[in-house]
C-alpha cells in the first residue's frame, strides 16, 4: 500500500490525514491546536504541525505530502529567512483603512474607479483580509519592519518550506526555495490569475519595494522532499483544497461553514467583480475559483447556544421547532464585523422583536437563517459573475447541523448534498499528494447524503436582504 499525507493548517488547528493513495481509505490521523488571536508567530503553526504529524504516526512511510492552509496570512521574512513579526491572519481587520487607501490611490480619490481598476487588474478588490492590504499597513505603521522584508509568503507556503528542511538562517538559498500554488497566490492581491503572474508594481507601491516571492508551482508538481524522502506537493489555499477534497466540479457551488463562511464554485474562466463581493481566485487544478467569504459563520451558532445555555444538539432542536421567518424575528450576524459585504466596523443586530416572538426557538432559528442568508447572498454574487449552480455541497463543521441542512434547502431552493464528515481540506491535500505521485488526480469513492427537498421559504432571504440594505448598505 502506498501512503500519502494531507495537512490542513487552519485558523484554529492543524489536522493531518494519512490515506491510501489508490483508494483514499483513511489509515490514521492527528490533530493539534493553534493559539487564539488574529496575529500569530508562525513557529506555533510549525510546532502544531509537528505534533499532529507525530500523532498521525509520522511521515517515514509516506510517499508524498501536501499542505493546505488558511489563506491571506502575511508571513514576512528577513534576508536570513527569519520571521520578522507575527503573521497577520485573514481575520485581522486592522488593515481596513489600508484597503480603502489602496483603492482610493488607484482611482485618484474615486473609489468606484479604483474598484474597477483592481477588479480588472487582479480579479480581487482589496479588502482588509488580503495580504497586500496587510503589507500596506506594515509600511504605514511599522516602516522599520517593512524595510527588512526580503520575502513574503503565505501560511501554507511557509509550512511546506519548513517541511523541506528550510527555516530561520536559511539565507538567500533558502528564500529562493520558497514555493506556492495558484490558488493561494491568487488570494494575495498581488497576483493575476488570468496571466499566472505576480504584480510586482503593486508591491513596490504599497510595501515600498518588491521582495522575493515564492515561485508558483503547477497543481501536480513536486516542490521538494521531506527529511524522510517524501515528495512535497505544491499545496493549496484552504478553500481550493476543500474543493479537491469533495470533488467539486463545474455546476457545483460549495458552501463551507466553519469559523468563516465561504461560497465558491469551480469555473473555467476568471472573474472580475468591481463590487468586491466576489474574489477572482484560482483553484487547485488549473481552473478558477470565484469565491465569496464572510467572517461570521459557526461562531454565531456557538454564541447563541451559549446565550440560551443549550448544547449544540439542543440548539439544533430549538431552531427546527420554530417556523421559517421566526415570526418576524431576524438577526444580522455581523458579530465580528464583516468581509462580504465589506463592513469591517459593522456589528450584529436583532430586528422585529415582540413579546410574542422573543422565544428561545425563534432566537436559535434566526441565528441559523442569518448565516445561511449571508451565504445565499454570496451565491447570488457568484451567479452574477456567470456561475450556474446546479446543486450546493455543504461542508465544514456547521454542515453537519440538521438545522443548517434543512434551512439551507428552504432558503436556497437547490439540491443540497452533504459529504460524509471529514477533514475536507486535509483530504484535498492528500488527494493532491496522490496526484503528484500518479501524474493525475485520483478518483476516490466518497459517501454523500442528499438533503430531502423542503418547502421553499424565499421570504426569509427577502427580509434579510432588506434589513442589510436599510441597516448598513444605504448608509
Amino acid at each position: 500500500m502506498t501512503l500519502v499525507a494531507g495537512i490542513d493548517s487552519s485558523t484554529q488547528s492543524c489536522k493531518v490525514v494519512i490515506r491510501d493513495a489508490a483508494t483514499g481509505a483513511l489509515i490514521r490521523s492527528g490533530r493539534a491546536p493553534h493559539p487564539e488571536g488574529t496575529e500569530v508567530d508562525p513557529e506555533f503553526w510549525f510546532t502544531a504541525m509537528q505534533a499532529a504529524i507525530a500523532q498521525a504516526g509520522g511521515l517515514d512511510d509516506v510517499a508524498a505530502v501536501s499542505v493546505g492552509g488558511q489563506q491571506h496570512g502575511m508571513v514576512v521574512l528577513d534576508e536570513s529567512g527569519t520571521v520578522i513579526r507575527p503573521a497577520l491572519l485573514w481575520n485581522d481587520t486592522r488593515s481596513a483603512q489600508s484597503a480603502t487607501d489602496i483603492i482610493s490611490d488607484a482611482g485618484d480619490g474615486d473609489m468606484e474607479a479604483g474598484a474597477k481598476y483592481w477588479a480588472q487588474r487582479t480579479g480581487t478588490l482589496p479588502v482588509s483580509s488580503i495580504t497586500l492590504t496587510k503589507l500596506r499597513w506594515l509600511k504605514d505603521n511599522e516602516p522599520e519592519n517593512a524595510a527588512k522584508v526580503a520575502a513574503v509568503c503565505l501560511p501554507h507556503d511557509w509550512l511546506s518550506w519548513r517541511l523541506a528542511g528550510y527555516g530561520p538562517g536559511s539565507g538567500a538559498e533558502g528564500l529562493a526555495a520558497l514555493r506556492t500554488d495558484r490558488s493561494d497566490a491568487s488570494g494575495t492581491g498581488y497576483y493575476r490569475p488570468a496571466e499566472n503572474a505576480y504584480d510586482l508594481e503593486a508591491l513596490e507601491q504599497h510595501l515600498g519595494h518588491a521582495p522575493l516571492l515564492p515561485a508558483v508551482a503547477g497543481p501536480l508538481e513536486s516542490i521538494g522532499r521531506t527529511a524522510s524522502g517524501a515528495l512535497i506537493g505544491a499545496g493549496a489555499g484552504d478553500n481550493a483544497a476543500a474543493g479537491l477534497g469533495v470533488g467539486a466540479k463545474v455546476g457545483d457551488a460549495v458552501m463551507s461553514l466553519g469559523t468563516s463562511g465561504t461560497v465558491f464554485a469551480v469555473a473555467d474562466s476568471p472573474s472580475a467583480d468591481a463590487s468586491g463581493l466576489v474574489a477572482g481566485f484560482a483553484d487547485a487544478t488549473g481552473n478558477y475559483l470565484p469565491l465569496v467569504c464572510t467572517l461570521n459563520a459557526t461562531r454565531i451558532f456557538d454564541a447563541t447556544a451559549s446565550l440560551l445555555q443549550a448544547s449544540l444538539e439542543e440548539f439544533n432542536d430549538l431552531a427546527l421547532s420554530a417556523a421559517p421567518g421566526c415570526d418576524g424575528l431576524a438577526l444580522l450576524p455581523y458579530f465580528d464585523g464583516e468581509r462580504t459585504p465589506n463592513l469591517p466596523e459593522a456589528t450584529g443586530s436583532l430586528h422585529g422583536i415582540t413579546r410574542a416572538n422573543y422565544t428561545a426557538a425563534n432566537l436559535a432559528r434566526s441565528a441559523v437563517e442569518a448565516v445561511v442568508c449571508s451565504l445565499a447572498d454570496g451565491l447570488r454574487a457568484l451567479e452574477a459573475q456567470g456561475v450556474q449552480a446546479q446543486r450546493v455541497i455543504l461542508v465544514g463543521g456547521g454542515a453537519q447541523s440538521r438545522a443548517v441542512q434543512q434551512i439551507a434547502a428552504q432558503i436556497l431552493g437547490l439540491p443540497i448534498l452533504v459529504p460524509a464528515p471529514g477533514e475536507y481540506v486535509a483530504d484535498g491535500s492528500a488527494r493532491q499528494a496522490a496526484g503528484v505521485l500518479a501524474g493525475e488526480f485520483p478518483h476516490w469513492a466518497q459517501g454523500t447524503a442528499q438533503v430531502p427537498a423542503m418547502e421553499p421559504a424565499p421570504q426569509v432571504l427577502e427580509r434579510y436582504r432588506a434589513l442589510v440594505s436599510s441597516q448598513w448598505l444605504d448608509k
